[in-house]
């Protein structure tokens, strides 16, 4: 089969076919121009036009993280299918955002690529995957009010932004690549469902012109969000200006626009490492700007302000447990133990803002041995993992689903539910998609079912004696377990819930 060939008007590119996965591929497309020099900080610019044929398959760089990974010349995307001709009929769009608490990750894909088993799960599946990169850590979730005030030199959310500026692109050009622009879904894990929630609540759910139809968040992590001004955000623009040594500039926003990029991850590391157990879960977030991000998630969805009609959202049961201290297994191990002063101190970290009153509440919800609607916990880590996870996951999840039209609630129970465990599924070809294959074709073939008709349901993949996704308005979620499912109520989640939701601006959710 020849290589396909997509001209678009900035752009020609080159693609490859893979004959052992029937996969059409463009590795590396730029959506916008590198942001550099004058763009680092700004929201994302159009693309340079490029003069000769654009050879897609060679890999890009994920956008700076860590110590040493990443170059800022990283806002690309990658994008798989099914082999298409400009005769056959338009098809749904899938565009992945990664995880990665929004200071690491990365869309770059190899063959087989990532998500290949959401495709692979039905022949009755065709749809197209996008993959894209966006800006991280202090160079894409850069706060405070030196940045509001900086004249259109930098942006608040740019992160964001260049997910927005994505999904745009994929409206202008996706019919090039046999692709539907009116059903797109997107998906993503963790900061990749943050992500998700967060193009759902865009500009207070009236985004203009309409960039999806479909939404699926998979352990949405929603961390703490200020306003972009809020002492907790101006803190940390101060601190980069002091890490950097751009406290000794006037304009310490100048400074750090042209500072060596070396500077700012090494900031940015060591802020993400000075929070990772306290107030602010991993420091780099979206803030509430009042234009992107208009107002809180709590106060959002509760009036019913959201940008699509279908949303899916999943949590795992103990995935709160994976950003527990580990000193939460001993009972001598400093500040974070296994006694109940080791949890209160824990909890005056996490949420600083209780008052008395929401702590009586929290100890009723929360009693040091209790239950939820799928487990059963008594220990420290147990308890506070719960709380986490419902704060930060599982309630971020549940208003999301709660707030649409056509909403659907899951949750992943196969041991050990920790995050990230649901990955064996729809991540990459493994052994569980054979050994367990009633779980994937009913876990993964929902995600594939709403792909590709907008329903759950639709094209259902198991046997009529296995249940289908509920909808969350019956009071219903969904529950996976190994090699079986269940349409369970959700009164416990419900309560915990709807309590956060009243303190929203209590806990900044």
């Amino acid at each position: 089969m020849p290589y396909p060939v997509i001209n678009l008007d900035y752009i020609n590119l080159i693609g490859k076919y893979d004959a052992s996965y029937n996969l059409s591929y463009f590795r590396r497309i730029p959506y916008a121009a590198p942001p550099t020099g004058e763009n680092r900080f700004r929201r994302p610019q159009p693309p340079a036009q490029e003069i000769d044929p654009y050879e897609t398959d060679q890999p890009f760089n994920v956008c700076p993280q860590d110590a040493t990974n990443g170059s800022e010349d990283c806002l690309y995307l990658g994008l798989y299918s099914r082999p298409w001709t400009p005769d056959d009929k338009a098809r749904p769009v899938f565009v992945a955002f990664h995880g990665g608490g929004f200071f690491r990750g990365g869309g770059p894909f190899t063959i087989p690529p990532s998500g290949y088993p959401i495709l692979n799960v039905s022949n009755t599946n065709d749809f197209i995957l996008v993959y894209p990169n966006y800006r991280l850590n202090a160079f894409g979730f850069l706060p405070g009010k030196l940045v509001r005030a900086s004249g259109g030199m930098a942006d608040l959310n740019v992160g964001l932004l260049d997910q927005q500026f994505v999904l745009q692109w994929v409206q202008k050009y996706i019919s090039k690549f046999g692709g539907d622009p009116e059903r797109v879904t997107i998906w993503g894990q963790s900061a990749g469902g943050g992500s998700v929630i967060a193009q759902v609540i865009a500009n207070g759910g009236s985004t203009s012109p309409k960039l999806f139809s479909r939404a699926i968040a998979s352990s949405p992590f929603w961390p703490k969000t200020y306003q972009y001004d809020d002492p907790e955000a101006d803190d940390i623009f101060l601190q980069m200006v002091m890490r950097t040594g751009c406290d000794l500039y006037t304009d310490s926003l100048a400074c750090l626009k042209s500072v060596d990029p070396q500077k700012i991850r090494d900031a940015s590391q060591a802020i993400v490492g000075s929070h990772t157990y306290t107030t602010s879960t991993y420091t780099w977030a979206p803030v509430i700007d009042g234009v992107f991000i208009k107002e809180s998630l709590t106060d959002t969805v509760l009036k019913g302000q959201i940008n699509v009609d279908t949303v899916l959202t999943i949590y795992n049961s103990h995935e709160g447990e994976t950003f527990m201290p580990p000193g939460f297994n001993s009972n001598v191990t400093g500040s974070f133990n296994s006694t109940s002063a080791g949890f209160d101190d824990w909890l005056r970290g996490f949420l600083p803002k209780l008052n008395s009153s929401h702590i009586v509440s929290v100890n009723r919800l929360y009693p040091p041995a209790g239950q939820t609607e799928t487990m059963s916990y008594n220990t420290t880590e147990l308890r506070a993992g719960l709380i986490y996870r419902d704060v930060v996951l599982a309630c971020p999840a549940y208003w999301t689903s709660k707030a649409a039209s056509k909403g659907y609630l899951a949750e992943y129970t196969i041991a050990p539910a920790k995050h990230a465990s649901d990955y064996l599924y729809w991540h990459l070809i493994n052994p569980d998609l054979q050994d367990h294959l009633l779980t994937y074709k009913g876990f993964t073939g929902a995600f594939a079912s709403i792909i590709q008709t907008g329903d759950p349901n639709q094209n259902k993949l198991t046997p009529e004696d296995q249940p289908g996704l509920p909808l969350v308005s019956e009071g219903k979620e969904f529950v996976i377990d190994q090699d079986a499912f269940e349409n369970l109520l959700i009164v416990k989640l419900r309560e915990k819930c709807e309590f956060w939701a009243g303190i929203g601006m209590v806990i900044n959710v």
